[in-house]
């Protein structure tokens, strides 16, 4: 464990120090969830991505710590990155990818980057007791021994994923000061659980919409669902489906496990569940959800592309969640980024998320910089 003060001298032991761990198990449960306890994806989830096996990544856990306790936090992580990887799927982006077969390190870049590649936005966790004008020195603190960690690991590249607008303002003193750029990250779909019913909800949408939807939930007539907490002998078939949709996307970054989907359900059990579609005893969906009784995250909506699709199993999927927090009292369904046409569509709303980064060296960040509106992932305006 690495530890820095703030203060190159003799500080007194009030004064806070930023530490970096390597395993989340070090800091405990309590003491994180203490600081993330409006957090769905909590200490359970972050373990069990640390334990997934995701090839490619280092799990980082920063904390400042003052009077005895941990008063901020965040996770991060270190990786290669492909500065291509949020290009759109155009001839940049093949051109790129051409270089890149004869040199493989081409604008790929070892990243250091505060929050997680598989937790849906970025947040600072703040100690409940750590009064709220003294949140951004604490960031500072944070965000300075950050970059030093990024230093001693060789990487060049330093960043912050996904943190969502309200609070990317509330960061704006300390990220301004040490010179990161933002470029616009892909919003977040959520939907407010504030009907009593799926019939009132269907009321809401608009008559054109009502209407197609009826037609598609015909379709629960072929279809089987179960609602599991395990997955049992079918988690190789979810792998595979996870793959084929994985596949089909235009981003992608980290490649989930088996152990992924595994341990997510047993570590956040109680919290989490995975639905299961079947026509005639075959699988052909999986829609990974975890909850923390006040909000529900669909995480991974997984379906074999070829036969899946004309058993509106994606529409599914959306009025089986909406159906399952009206009966556990849920109160926000979000699911999450990308593919907003249809979510818009059923009534969902957005928030921006920003990305933040920072080149060691002036020159290439100027450069990284003016390219940066390229690199822009921010599909969907307010």
């Amino acid at each position: 464990m690495l530890q820095l003060s703030p203060n190159p001298s003799p500080a007194p032991a009030r004064d806070p120090v930023a530490e970096v761990h390597f395993t989340i198990r070090a800091i405990g449960r309590d003491a994180w969830n203490a600081c993330f306890h409006d957090q769905v994806e909590d200490y359970d989830c972050l373990l069990a991505i640390e334990e997934a096996g995701i090839a490619g990544f280092e799990w980082r856990y920063i904390t400042v710590v003052e009077h005895g306790r941990v008063s901020a936090a965040m996770p991060a992580f270190l990786c290669p990155y492909a500065l291509d990887t949020t290009l759109e799927d155009g001839f940049l982006r093949k051109a790129v990818r051409r270089i890149r077969q004869r040199f493989p390190g081409f604008l790929t870049l070892r990243l250091a980057c505060l929050g997680s590649p598989c937790t849906e936005t970025g947040a600072v966790g703040f100690h409940p007791d750590v009064p709220l004008e003294r949140r951004e020195a604490l960031f500072a603190t944070l965000l300075s021994f950050f970059e030093q960690l990024a230093a001693s690991e060789d990487c060049a590249l330093m960043g912050l994923k996904d943190i969502p607008v309200p609070i990317a303002a509330a960061l704006d003193g300390p990220l301004t000061a040490r010179r990161y750029a933002m470029i616009g990250g892909l919003p977040t779909a959520w939907l407010d659980i504030d009907f009593k019913s799926i019939d009132e909800y269907l009321g809401r949408l608009s008559s054109g919409t009502r209407k197609d939807m009826r037609r598609k939930l015909k379709s629960f007539q072929q279809v089987r669902v179960e609602i599991r907490t395990d997955f049992g002998d079918f988690l190789p078939e979810v792998v595979a489906l996870y793959h084929d949709t994985r596949n089909r996307s235009e981003w992608q970054f980290e490649e989930l496990t088996a152990e992924y989907f595994e341990g997510i359900l047993s570590r956040m059990r109680g919290r989490s569940f995975c639905a299961f579609y079947f026509v005639e005893d075959r699988l052909l969906a999986a829609n990974l959800i975890v909850h923390d009784g006040r909000v529900a995250i669909d995480k991974f909506f997984c379906m074999d592309g070829e036969e899946g699709r004309p058993y509106n199993l994606y529409f599914l999927s959306w009025f089986t969640n909406l159906g399952y927090c009206l009966e556990h009292g849920i109160g926000r369904y979000q699911s999450g980024q990308a593919y907003y046409e249809n979510k818009i569509r059923l009534g969902s709303k957005l928030t921006a998320n920003a990305m933040f980064f920072r080149h060691r060296n002036p020159f290439l960040q100027k450069i990284l910089r003016l390219a940066s509106p390229l690199f822009s992932t921010d599909e969907v305006g307010q």
